[in-house]
């Protein structure tokens, strides 16, 4: 199928959800950045889509938190505040915490030992330094724990939760020392989920997702504040 340059969506007929989810890699990527606008015409010729699909996607994103729409504005990407983002990682903690003990519960071997297998090949990730498919492996891995422990709707929320955030996490998020940090805390909770200990899992969870919530607010203290 032909395809047009930029994001490689068809150059006819992309749904709603496809150039939703072109305008979240955007918007990861810092391609789009928080206040920019989204204007329609643009996003047409770049995807592909029709105007009808470009306003579904917009209205898709604006209900999951990750663009504003304004009645006579249009579409922006949205801004959030460190204040949210530390308001959505304590709520993430919780729920993902939830999850990893229910994990460990309810998994199969052959569950556990695919968690496993993602986090050592995480590992790899460090020493090639290779953020994309880290960041590709993590989802996987989160999306493991909460889909094996029978926590769909939990995950929903945690995938609505961590939308508004995507503009921080992908080119600032996934660098060495956060990496290499963030594979110790997955060997600690695969360490827990092996031996059963379902509270142990559930307190290494809410510190690795905590964790995340440091870096980010350190992140956020250089930008604004400068290293010294």
């Amino acid at each position: 199928m032909e395809t047009k340059g930029n994001g490689g969506l068809p150059r006819k007929g992309p749904s709603g959800i496809e150039i939703a989810d072109w305008i979240r890699t955007q918007i990861r990527r810092q391609r789009l950045v928080p206040g920019q606008r989204l204007i329609e015409v643009d996003i047409i010729r770049q995807t592909g889509g029709s105007r009808f699909k470009v306003r579904e996607a917009l209205q898709r994103l604006s209900a999951e938190g990750l663009v504003d729409i304004e009645e006579y504005r249009g579409a922006s990407v949205r801004n959030a505040s460190m204040d949210e983002v530390r308001q959505l990682y304590h709520a993430r903690g919780a729920l993902e915490g939830i999850c990893a003990a229910d994990f460990t519960r309810k998994a199969t071997p052959e569950q556990k030992a695919e968690l496993a297998r993602i986090a050592s090949e995480m590992d790899d990730c460090v020493a090639s330094a290779a953020p994309e498919h880290f960041a590709r492996l993590n989802a996987r891995w989160h999306n493991l724990i909460m889909e094996a422990g029978g926590n769909l709707v939990i995950q929903g929320i945690v995938q609505r939760l961590n939308t508004p955030i995507h503009h921080l996490v992908f080119e600032s998020f996934y660098r060495g020392e956060r990496l290499r940090a963030a594979v110790q805390d997955h060997r600690d909770i695969v360490d827990a989920i092996m031996a059963g200990d379902c509270d142990r899992a559930e307190a290494a969870m809410r510190t690795h997702v905590i964790n995340g919530l440091k870096y980010l607010s350190e992140l956020d203290r250089n930008v604004h504040y400068g290293d010294g």
